[in-house]
């Protein structure tokens, strides 16, 4: 039972004495569409831009969507009933019927008020931002817990949308002791089944948190560093040169949505957890970060954070704001993230990482393809994990089993030298584990040293 282009299981909380009928429903699925593309430049939007319809382009060509056409309008608000202007409809009515559209997109998000309006005078389907991503997070999750992520974003969304599914069922307003028609019953019956589903995803998704929880819990022995950055910024591709993995990788937003965690060894620090994550957008649905908070509980909880930037992009800074915006909204401080300017090898202009480097002089510059810029990338996450270290020397027994298995366990021992029987070990160990140390002389002078180190 497809509702706005997206599969809702009714079946699964629908009681046996209350059946669903099957209304007549407008197919709302965007993909092999013949779309025109629409964009309204509201004041403060992205008017600097050549094409403000070039991430709209690739959103729709990721949903599979085939583009006939286009249309811009620059106003200063939206329009209540329709969001485009009463002459710019006209126009965009007689480019779908020039192009033979069937579907329409818009780069702005509507309310369902404007959407009803627009299919009524269009009479074709109408798709806003949210619900293409949406779409788009729907055909790209693979995993339990995104798919889970992604069914609750969607329903949540369209409850709001629910009476537009249902404006063939006439209303029964004749009727002596009715409270509504069989459009209204309907409207009313769906909503709670909607609701219904809601309950039990969410309840499903705190297990999943849960078990989530344990696991970012369970590393927090070991030192993790996450990417983040906008859709498309080669996030994924910089992680498997990173770390020889092999993480699917493509050409397109949003190609994966799930956490992948590897293992990346940096010169003279050792081995870390890398971790990826699913990529940010502008405007991204409320619901859908909402949905996605436990996914990106390995980044809150990274010792050092990756923000991958597409230097090639025009709109590089506009991506950066966007990222840190969302990263705010999820409880992390984007301040300390380290920037990460990739792409450097696809560059159009020297000019647009000169802009760049000038306004985040602490940035570095990689191109995950070409490999290059990985050693100064790697010296600064060592050094910023560093700075929560001590670097000291142990002398103790070679019998002292249980001190050099913690050590072994926790620190980076970078030399070691054995005198009869006794070993001497360079360390650099985490200030976090020093408590830890299972020798009480030892543990107290190197709390006393760091102490007078943070002084």
């Amino acid at each position: 039972m497809a509702v706005c282009g997206t599969s809702v299981r009714y079946s699964e909380v629908r009681r046996k004495n209350s059946p669903l009928s099957e209304p007549k429903r407008v197919d709302l699925s965007v993909k092999q569409k013949r779309s025109i593309l629409v964009a309204v430049v509201l004041p403060g939007a992205q008017r600097e831009l050549e094409d403000p319809l070039d991430e709209l382009r690739g959103l729709a060509k990721t949903a599979g969507v085939k583009i006939v056409g286009t249309l811009i309008q620059n106003r200063q608000w939206p329009d209540p009933a329709t969001y485009l202007g009463k002459g710019k409809v006209e126009e965009l009515k007689q480019l779908i019927e020039l192009q033979g559209a069937d579907s329409v997109i818009f780069d702005n998000n509507l309310s369902p008020g404007q959407s009803r309006s627009l299919e009524k005078q269009l009479d074709k389907i109408i798709v806003d931002r949210s619900e293409l991503i949406l779409t788009i997070f729907a055909t790209h999750a693979r995993t339990f817990e995104s798919q889970l992520q992604v069914e609750l974003a969607q329903l949540l969304y369209q409850r709001s949308r629910l009476k537009r599914m249902w404006t063939h069922l006439e209303r029964n307003e004749g009727a002596v002791g009715t409270r509504g028609g069989p459009g209204e019953q309907q409207l009313e019956t769906d909503r709670r089944l909607i609701d219904a589903r809601v309950s039990e995803l969410r309840n499903r998704l705190k297990i999943v948190e849960k078990r989530r929880e344990q696991q970012v819990a369970q590393r927090r022995d070991q030192l993790t560093v996450s990417l983040v950055g906008y859709t498309n910024a080669g996030k994924s591709t910089l992680m498997n040169a990173l770390t020889g993995a092999d993480v699917f990788v493509a050409d397109q937003l949003f190609a994966t949505l799930e956490t992948r965690t590897r293992s990346w060894n940096i010169p003279h620090l050792g081995r870390v957890l890398l971790s990826d994550t699913v990529g940010f957008i502008r405007d991204l649905p409320h619901n859908l970060v909402a949905s996605f908070r436990s996914t990106l509980e390995e980044a809150r909880h990274a010792n050092v954070l990756l923000h991958v930037v597409d230097a090639s992009s025009p709109s590089a800074e506009q991506q950066i704001a966007t990222v840190n915006e969302v990263l705010k909204e999820i409880g992390i401080n984007a301040d300390q993230a380290i920037l990460v300017f990739n792409k450097i090898d696809v560059l159009p202009n020297r000019s647009y990482l000169d802009a760049l480097r000038a306004n985040h002089p602490l940035a570095v510059s990689v191109s995950a393809i070409e490999r290059t810029g990985f050693d100064r990338l790697a010296k600064l996450v060592a050094d910023r994990i560093s700075d929560g270290y001590i670097e000291t020397t142990f002398d103790t027994s070679v019998g002292n089993g249980r001190l050099l298995a913690y050590l072994a366990a926790h620190a980076e021992v970078t030399r070691q030298e054995y005198t009869d029987s006794q070993v001497t070990l360079d360390c650099r160990i985490p200030r976090r584990f020093v408590a830890g140390i299972p020798d009480e002389a030892l543990r107290a002078k190197l709390q006393q040293n760091g102490a007078s180190h943070e002084n």
